[in-house]
């Protein structure tokens, strides 16, 4: 691994002039299906291939839920104008309440993952049925849980498969907006549902080239972010770009000295392949790294819960 803190530019210049948007929302038809492949790709021979092919098979389940789900409900005109008036997060998920849409979202997967054993480990069908018998009361509480960022130490495989149903859900609502009308909330907060990134990207797009996007760990929006910046507390001193030597140099740690944490850069402008979500859940040996180095992880993603592969379904329970 190169020398944490040494390199203090990034690999790459900033370059072209670019007029991007504030943010991109959304598009679930094709967002699942893509992450799914891309965990594929990246699964063969890799270290914890068959937890990759796990999460390649929770993506594919999100995609495929896709066709026959309700029409999920936005909040009024009154409060969606409210908050672009306040500068707020439209779907403020801190403020989610389970609703009938949701739960239609969240049994169908349960009871897809219950009735495959070929493809789902046993910890997997175990915690969905955990998770079908409980109350609403129970839900809500788990539900919670998850948007506040907090897996319960006893449910940690019951928090990831409720996580994977609310992407499903918020993805849904936040393709619904306009993103014409979202407005920069706060560092290291997403505009539409509030929720820290899983990681941040420089694009390649046509008008946007070279500039950095952060990719929401709930709903999916991307929003533009100033480059050679800490996604977590805005500082713009003390910023280094970390590697593990012999990995790919388009995926680094971006540590910030002032606050002591770090948010993975993803180089999509020279590989366009990369997903956030993807390839952060398969540089974990990345996390690791820099943990030991005394960095903290601020960006979410439910695959990557607490230690190890960190979901209570470990990669030896996966298929292999």
């Amino acid at each position: 691994m190169t020398q944490i803190g040494a390199p203090k530019h990034e690999p790459i210049n900033i370059g072209n002039e670019a007029t991007p948007p504030f943010a991109v929302l959304p598009d679930p038809q094709s967002l699942f299906v893509r992450r799914a492949r891309r965990l594929d790709a990246l699964a063969a021979g890799h270290e914890i291939e068959g937890y990759l092919v796990f999460v390649a098979a929770v993506c594919q389940l999100q995609n495929d839920l896709l066709a026959d789900l309700p029409t999920p409900v936005l909040p009024s005109p009154d409060r969606l104008a409210l908050a672009k008036a306040g500068a707020m997060p439209p779907l403020a998920r801190r403020d989610f309440v389970a609703d009938e849409v949701f739960k239609v979202t969240l049994q169908r997967l349960l009871s897809r993952i219950e009735s495959d054993p070929d493809t789902f480990p046993p910890p997997a069908r175990e915690a969905a049925q955990r998770l079908a018998a409980g109350t609403s009361q129970v839900l809500q509480m788990a539900v919670d849980a998850v948007t506040a960022d907090e897996p319960p130490a006893d449910s940690v495989a019951e928090h990831v498969l409720l996580a994977a149903a609310l992407q499903i859900h918020f993805a849904r609502l936040a393709a619904m907006l306009a993103a014409a009308d979202l407005r920069p909330v706060a560092d290291g907060v997403c505009p539409v549902c509030g929720a820290p990134p899983v990681a941040s990207a420089v694009v390649g797009w046509p008008t946007a080239e070279n500039t950095r996007f952060c990719t929401c760990s709930l709903c999916a929006t991307q929003w533009n972010v100033v480059r050679v910046k800490c996604v977590t507390c805005g500082s713009t001193a003390g910023i280094a770009y970390v590697g593990i030597e012999g990995h790919s140099a388009t995926i680094k740690g971006e540590t910030c000295e002032p606050c002591q944490s770090y948010v993975k850069i993803l180089y999509q402008v020279n590989e366009p392949a990369l997903d956030p979500l993807a390839d952060d859940t398969a540089t974990l040996a990345l996390d690791l790294k820099l943990a030991e180095a005394g960095y903290a992880r601020r960006a979410v993603n439910p695959f990557l819960v607490g230690t190890g592969a960190g979901t209570g379904i470990t990669p030896n329970d996966a298929p292999g």
